[in-house]
């Protein structure tokens, strides 16, 4: 059982001024493994004014000097690594063998390619008789999701940190350890105090109060359509601005040459990473229609392959979702399929066999068109639909006939085909035949999915401003 009973602002851990308690339940014993503070609005305020303090000299420091503390983080964070995985582990239930990569390993990679990413950036440019600069945007309320929660904060708070601005963070509260790991670090670090400060709590008693803060200049947010409208509305009335990650329903197209096999086991990899629980999942999967028989078969072998249990079980290849409201989302969309006569494949809305405790889905295929729910909608589980098309032009009609587009893959017999069809696809972030995410390439969506860019030196820019001068 894990006690955290403070909060880290000005360069110091203090007492919150909410007298509350969150507790933190691990998904596969149902059981409470941690509580953090409730934080509230006053606590808000105190970091607030921490970072707004913090930030002229911060935002004057020169670019090797950020490089260095990044760097520095990238050691501390790989020095925790094991401390962290336990964490994630214990709060959201991922096999432990892939958490270790999925979630610690891939936020030192984020301090690392910021800190390349970092020497990219043209700060001063001249544009005729004018010189064009960018500058910090100030402080920066950062609030981060729990399906990657080290991640997030590596790259929130990384990328802001990388471009001279000051941060308040608001992690999850759903899977907050690591957040708590993440401040430690920055202190080990050396950062000034106020430069990076952590309040924790809920949306509604932190989130909302940090995102109307008059001090706050800009709020990076990572999490449903409904929080990044909300976070809208709020900050139009300080006219902040606004970073946005938000859903998707990818679409894996797969043309009439390419390895059928191999793009639909690829592809449900890629849907059921985490449990499903990925913003750019590829959760439809369109086959053509004269191969569906074939492409049926091939994807419930391999959704019946994964191995569901102890997160510590060598042999477990998917843990549960990360608590009961989102098990419920998941097998209720499941239901909704079934009750709209969508032909399910395998799995189902029942508990898996074995698996009664714990917050536990089956891995789920069914097969239908793009007018579902579970077509149109983000379930945020280990759920895919198979859609047939007739044609490349009807393929390309259906994957873009989405609210959403943060990703999606093409797979064809020739790469360059299947790359020159990746501009048919309105989607902000396009795999070709399996490629592997670049983390010096941007991430950010179209449409529903979101407002501005992560990764690499694109991630730092969105915490820039332009200035001319002359």
């Amino acid at each position: 059982m894990i006690k955290r009973e403070q909060i880290f602002i000005d360069g110091k851990w203090v007492d919150s001024s909410g007298d509350g308690v969150i507790e933190v339940i691990n998904p596969v014993t149902e059981e409470v493994v941690a509580t953090i503070p409730a934080g509230n609005a006053e606590d808000v305020d105190r970091a607030a004014r921490a970072a707004a303090a913090a930030f002229p000299a911060w935002s004057r420091t020169t670019v090797e000097e950020r490089i260095a503390v990044l760097e520095k983080l990238a050691r501390l964070t790989e020095d925790r690594a094991e401390e962290i995985t336990q964490a994630i582990v214990s709060e959201i239930g991922q096999p432990a063998r892939i958490a270790v990569d999925a979630q610690a390993a891939v936020a030192v990679k984020d301090f690392t390619t910021l800190a390349q990413s970092l020497r990219e950036v043209v700060w001063d440019e001249k544009v005729g008789p004018t010189l064009v600069s960018r500058e910090a945007a100030g402080v920066v309320g950062a609030i981060t999701p729990w399906n990657a929660p080290m991640h997030m904060v590596a790259m929130k708070a990384g990328a802001a940190i990388a471009a001279g601005c000051t941060v308040v963070l608001k992690g999850t509260e759903v899977a907050p350890l690591s957040s708590f790991i993440f401040a430690e670090i920055a202190e080990e670090a050396g950062l000034p105090p106020g430069v990076f400060n952590l309040v924790s709590g809920t949306g509604t008693e932190v989130g909302e109060p940090l995102v109307t803060h008059p001090l706050v200049d800009m709020i990076s947010l990572t999490g449903s359509v409904r929080a990044g409208r909300r976070v809208m509305e709020l900050a139009a009335q300080s006219i902040k601005k606004v970073a946005l990650e938000l859903g998707g329903k990818s679409a894996n197209v797969i043309l009439e040459d390419a390895d059928l096999k191999t793009a639909i086991e690829v592809g449900i990899e890629d849907a059921f990473r985490n449990t499903g629980q990925v913003c750019g999942g590829l959760s439809r999967v369109l086959v053509p229609r004269e191969r569906l028989a074939e492409a049926e078969e091939i994807a419930v072998a391999k959704a019946e392959s994964y191995v569901l249990g102890d997160p510590y079980d060598a042999a477990t290849t998917l843990g549960p979702v990360a608590n009961a409201t989102q098990q419920q989302r998941v097998r209720g969309y499941i239901e909704s399929g079934l009750e709209e006569g969508v032909r399910l494949l395998t799995g189902g809305p029942q508990a898996p066999e074995g698996l009664e405790r714990g917050y536990f889905v089956k891995p789920t295929v069914f097969s239908g068109d793009n007018t579902s729910r579970i077509a149109r909608e983000e379930i945020f589980g280990p759920v895919v639909v198979l859609i047939p098309y007739d044609g490349e032009d009807q393929a390309f009609e259906i994957a873009n006939d989405t609210d959403y587009g943060l990703a999606g893959a093409i797979w064809a017999g020739d790469a360059d085909r299947a790359t020159a069809c990746a501009r048919k696809l309105r989607a902000g972030r396009i795999r070709i035949n399996g490629s592997v995410q670049n983390q010096l390439a941007p991430h950010g969506g179209f449409k529903l999915s979101g407002i501005g860019r992560e990764f690499g030196r694109y991630g730092i820019e969105e915490f820039l401003e332009y200035k001319s001068i002359g």
